[in-house]
């Protein structure tokens, strides 16, 4: 029996949805009726707008696709514009102000307290700037995601951009993959970096060189069924399959299709195609996109460059993109530190200035929430560097703030258990300033995630921390789950969770004591994430001894029961300030 979700899709779903939403955004969110609003609120995701969590009706969530992160000239204005404009709520957030913007690990945009009445008009001024909120959210193709420097990066293999661009145009709107049992997310990577995090999608393309009359050409490889969410995480596998740069959008779009007419569509916790490629195996999904949905003669697998990778592995030259970068045309990109992706909306002017003066005008998006000025000549770049904004922002953060990523959390979604990402500044705070790694490791992730649906992708971090409840003195309290040495790369794994229901004051304190154990006992140069492969579980939740320390936390006791602005007791306005290097 198909499930609510696809019974309103059938009823109203894809394009369509938009002369709805501007009928309720004209006649007032009191007129949707309380028995259709499940309805049109999943309906209006296809169109990026999330209902923000219960005590906010009204608000929604509005996510900008971005494809590959890029934001062309003048665009980060006009996003700062309209966060300024429209993007204000009841109070004020005691860390980040009044209005923000949200960069999120799929190189997209959020903004928070979006009236309905407000979104035509929001709407008009990002399609007159070419952004657009279509499919940002929904059972559709996502935004999609690769190395955000892309066509810029001196470690590119093939040049992803043109590719990305071309799917986004193909597929954005298409009306025969408007509706597909669950979400679709997709990566095209040429770097040799590893960037696009190909292995954590539903389909993923990574550069690969395949000999063919005698000579060496470069396309993609081809991987089907990743993703982190619940608790049940798979890396994309490998489906024996080379294309060249003009065949991805029909490889990709029959896979699209194949997960259209063949995905689960009675439960939408099996309505990925992870669990369709489980079921099935990589070999029949070749050969019934072979069969059934390309009409030209599929090659085996090219010789791939995973070997090189060394984003987000734990060691290696570049596990992010931050810092000063070279460009291929000699020029650098400039990938700076926005802790847990989120910056206040006079701040996001302000970058867009900074671009402007010193750059192309030109900024993208990582998949780490962070931001990257291009375009900035050698003899703009000290002037750059000086500019006040970077000591907020910075392109040499300390490993605590570069690290850090956080969720939406309870602040706005209805799903999350805990708060994140006040929370995970005031952790990074923290372990700044009472934690030293080993002077050889400048890098160490701490992924925050409010509950299982893994928005942070804590599995791939060095410490995974992942919403729960527990008791504390009698009363319940927000807690972590702790989780160890996950990571990308070559050889990606997921991070083994060892540590259950910690109370998040005792959070600092259990990373301090491990980061100890680490240091104390690791090999010589060795890096954290092999670390914790030689040791067993019990081993590591010794480690991982919570503590109380003089951390507090005044989110303790929320437990989802408080609402924006906070209740006063949870003292959130008692916020240390924040340090000039974050």
């Amino acid at each position: 029996m198909p499930t609510d979700v696809e019974n309103w899709k059938s009823e109203v779903y894809g394009n369509e949805i938009r002369e709805h939403l501007f009928r309720f955004a004209e006649e007032g969110f009191e007129t949707i009726p309380d028995d259709e609003r499940d309805a049109w609120f999943e309906r209006f995701k296809w169109w990026g707008l999330y209902h923000q969590r219960n005590g906010q009706e009204g608000y929604f969530m509005m996510r900008i696709g971005t494809p590959n992160g890029v934001l062309e000239p003048g665009q980060l204005r006009v996003v700062g514009e309209i966060a300024d404009e429209y993007a204000r709520g009841p109070g004020t957030n005691p860390i980040f102000g009044e209005s923000y913007a949200d960069f999120t690990t799929r190189q997209s945009i959020q903004l928070h307290w979006i009236q309905l009445s407000d979104v035509p008009a929001v709407f008009e001024k990002l399609e007159a700037n070419g952004l657009s909120t279509q499919q940002a959210c929904g059972d559709s193709w996502r935004n999609i995601v690769g190395n955000p420097v892309a066509g810029k990066d001196g470690q590119e293999v093939i040049d992803a951009w043109p590719v990305i661009r071309d799917l986004n145009e193909t597929f954005k709107g298409n009306d025969d993959h408007s509706n597909l049992p669950r979400k679709w997310k997709v990566s095209v990577t040429g770097s040799a970096d590893g960037s696009g995090q190909g292995d954590i999608n539903d389909l993923a393309f990574e550069p690969a060189y395949k000999e063919i009359d005698g000579e060496d050409e470069v396309g993609f490889n081809v991987r089907v069924g990743g993703g982190l969410a619940r608790n049940e995480p798979r890396l994309a596998r490998d489906i024996d399959v080379w294309v060249s740069p003009d065949q991805v959008s029909d490889v990709a779009g029959g896979l699209s299709a194949l997960f259209r007419d063949n995905g689960d569509r009675e439960d939408r916790y099996n309505a990925r195609i992870k669990f369709l490629v489980d079921e099935w195996g990589p070999e029949q999904v070749r050969e019934t996109l072979q069969e059934e949905y390309v009409d030209f003669e599929l090659r085996t697998a090219g010789r791939d460059v995973r070997e090189e990778y060394t984003y987000n592995t734990g060691e290696g030259e570049r596990n992010d993109l931050i810092g000063v970068h070279k460009q291929k045309d000699g020029t650098n990109f400039v990938g700076l530190n926005v802790l847990v992706g989120r910056m206040g909306a006079d701040d996001v002017l302000e970058l867009a200035d900074l671009a402007e003066e010193y750059g192309s005008g030109e900024v993208r998006l990582s998949q780490r929430q962070n931001v990257i000025v291009t375009d900035v000549p050698d003899e703009e770049l000290d002037d750059f560097l000086a500019e006040e904004l970077l000591e907020h922002y910075s392109p040499d953060p300390s490993p605590f703030m570069r690290g850090s990523i956080a969720c939406t959390g309870t602040e706005f979604c209805s799903l999350s258990i805990v708060e994140t990402k006040n929370r995970q500044v005031r952790f990074a705070r923290w372990l700044k300033q009472h934690v030293d790694l080993p002077d050889d490791v400048d890098e160490f992730h701490i992924h925050l995630s409010g509950c299982t649906a893994s928005c942070a992708q804590p599995q791939i971090a060095d410490v995974s921390l992942r919403g729960m409840k527990t008791r504390k003195n009698g009363e319940a309290v927000e807690a972590l789950d702790v989780g160890l040495g996950g990571g990308l790369g070559d050889e990606p794994q997921f991070a083994r969770w060892v540590t259950q229901r910690v109370p998040v004051d005792e959070v600092p304190g259990a990373i301090a004591n491990l980061i100890e154990s680490f240091a104390a006992e690791r090999n010589e140069g060795e890096s954290f994430r092999a670390f914790v492969d030689r040791h067993d579980d019990e081993e590591l939740d010794a480690f991982v001894e919570p503590e109380e320390t003089d951390y507090e936390d005044p989110m303790m006791h929320n437990t989802k029961m408080t609402w924006y602005p906070y209740a006063e007791d949870d003292g959130m306005d008692a916020s240390p300030p924040t340090p000039a290097d974050d």
